[in-house]
């Protein structure tokens, strides 16, 4: 079970960093791709920002704490809390991991 948390954690981990690494990679190249910066100011920018958050709260939620709550609720709390804690031991070293690179540039 042990390797089963382990691997789920890392795929989650991934999963989530390969989101952010797309919607950052979005939100920075889109809008010189798409001429947006020369276009007028509309009401249309912020509320296309706030969707974006809250899809990306929603997807990356459920990346983190879906598994860990689904086994929690199955009875299998134990199990769930180290899912959780591999998860965001494996977020934090890769924060820390893209800060140490981000930093030596």
């Amino acid at each position: 079970m042990k390797n089963k948390i382990v691997k789920t954690a890392l795929i989650n981990t991934l999963l989530t960093a390969g989101y952010v690494i797309l919607v950052a990679s979005f939100m920075f190249y889109a809008p010189r791709i798409l001429n947006f910066d020369k276009g007028p100011d509309t009401v249309f920018a912020p509320i296309l920002m706030l969707l974006l958050f809250v899809l990306s709260a929603a997807i990356t939620g459920w990346l983190v704490f879906g598994k860990s709550v689904m086994w929690y609720l199955d009875g299998f709390k134990k199990e769930a809390l180290s899912l959780l804690s591999h998860t965001l031991g494996l977020l934090f070293a890769l924060i820390a991991v893209a800060l140490l690179l981000l930093l030596s540039f």
